[in-house]
């Protein structure tokens, strides 16, 4: 009975890993397809999506389509600006939501409970409603330029960062976990004669690693994958555009497959390392969301 019941614990454990395989193929076939299209010319590229070398580094295999791709575009600048956008807007937004959060969750003051309604309302309103009352707003607000007060954010980094810094989902996430807290720690901190800003710094925050993660996460992929409407539509300058925009620039005239899997590919690298560097975190944060203060 007991070599019965270890081989079927073994056939179990084979299955599920099989099955678990077979899911992670699924989701590895598109991006294995991309990563092996990059290398071929378009005719062969054409020529291979009919059969299973489609997913083969066969045949006539080389780096030409990542040469072809930068001279196509300014992948580097608009990379950068990616980043750049990407990183600026994420530290921002866990500071300001975060401090939108602790004043919801933990200070008395009028009317709370219902902004704090009419900011997760927001969730279910489309961007594509708000894009043109958004656009004639930031055409018409002022800032302070190198060359002294200037009028209109088009064609500048701060329109695609300040818009997009306070959003529903984060200010939620950091609500539902702050209220997770220990209120004994609030309550001694506040004892012990400290302001609410030290107990925001000093022990609210300390504890808020899993959601500091989960946030990061969230809103750095909303970000860099979301950025090609809203940068379209305000960034008509290379100087300041961001890599999504860029592809575009591999639908003029003909259509080079082979250089647009490049640009595809190099678009995915950032965001599969970022996953990689911030799988941990993202795991511990998802364990910790059923732990309770």
């Amino acid at each position: 009975m007991a070599e019965v019941s270890v081989r079927n614990e073994g056939l179990l454990l084979v299955s599920r890993y099989l099955v678990l395989g077979l899911v992670a193929a699924i989701f590895l076939f598109p991006l294995i397809f991309m990563m092996v299209s990059s290398l071929k010319p378009d005719a062969q590229l054409l020529a291979d999506t009919s059969s299973f070398r489609a997913f083969l580094p066969v045949g006539d295999v080389s780096l030409d389509n990542y040469f072809a791709a930068f001279d196509r575009a300014p992948i580097g600048r608009f990379m950068l600006n990616s980043v750049f956008v990407t990183v600026t807007t994420v530290l921002l937004s866990l500071v300001i939501c975060s401090v939108a959060a602790f004043s919801f969750v933990y200070l008395e003051w009028s009317g709370r409970n219902l902004l704090l309604s009419v900011i997760l309302a927001t969730l279910i309103i489309p961007f594509e409603t708000i894009a043109v009352p958004l656009l004639l707003l930031v055409s018409r607000l002022p800032w302070l330029g190198a060359e002294g007060l200037e009028w209109g954010w088009l064609n500048t980094y701060q329109v695609q960062i300040i818009p997009w810094i306070v959003d529903a989902l984060t200010v939620f996430l950091f609500v539902q976990y702050f209220k997770d807290l220990p209120r004994e720690l609030i309550e001694a901190a506040r004892a012990e004669g400290a302001s609410w800003l030290a107990v925001y710094r000093l022990v609210v925050m300390p504890l808020s690693g899993p959601v500091l993660a989960t946030a990061a996460i969230l809103k750095a992929l909303k970000m860099y994958n979301e950025q090609y409407l809203w940068p379209l539509i305000v960034v008509q300058d290379e100087a300041h555009r961001p890599i999504m925009v860029g592809l575009g620039y591999f639908f003029q005239l003909d259509v080079a497959w082979g250089e647009l899997m490049a640009y595809l590919t190099l678009i995915s690298i950032p965001v599969l390392l970022f996953y990689l560097l911030m799988q941990r975190a993202f795991i511990a944060s998802i364990a910790s969301t059923g732990v309770k203060g």
